[in-house]
């Protein structure tokens, strides 16, 4: 039996899947910097260093506001994130305070 025969691909199809390929890359790239972002927050607030955590907290609400308006993260899961790290900060500097 003869093998099946590949349909050509339009040159339409073929744009498409190198945009893919760029967009795919590209959203890879912003989600890896997001949580490479947030795990600097969190070793900051595990190293009790006030003022990185709250340097670091300030970058990662920055991108995580350009990644939510670029639809790479959902609003929800933004606001979430968001909230759980200030949360996170805010804990620190009580128990500073206190």
């Amino acid at each position: 039996m003869p093998a099946k025969a590949v349909p050509k691909k339009s040159k339409s199809v073929k744009k498409r899947i190198r945009q893919a390929k760029k967009r795919t890359l590209k959203n890879r790239a912003a989600k890896s910097m997001l949580k490479t972002l947030v795990k600097k927050v969190e070793s900051e607030v595990a190293g009790k260093n006030i003022e990185g955590a709250k340097t670091a907290l300030s970058e990662v609400i920055s991108a995580v506001d350009k990644a939510k308006s670029k639809g790479l993260v959902p609003k929800n899961t933004a606001s979430r994130k968001v909230s759980q790290l200030t949360k996170l900060v805010n804990s620190l500097s009580l128990s500073a305070a206190a």
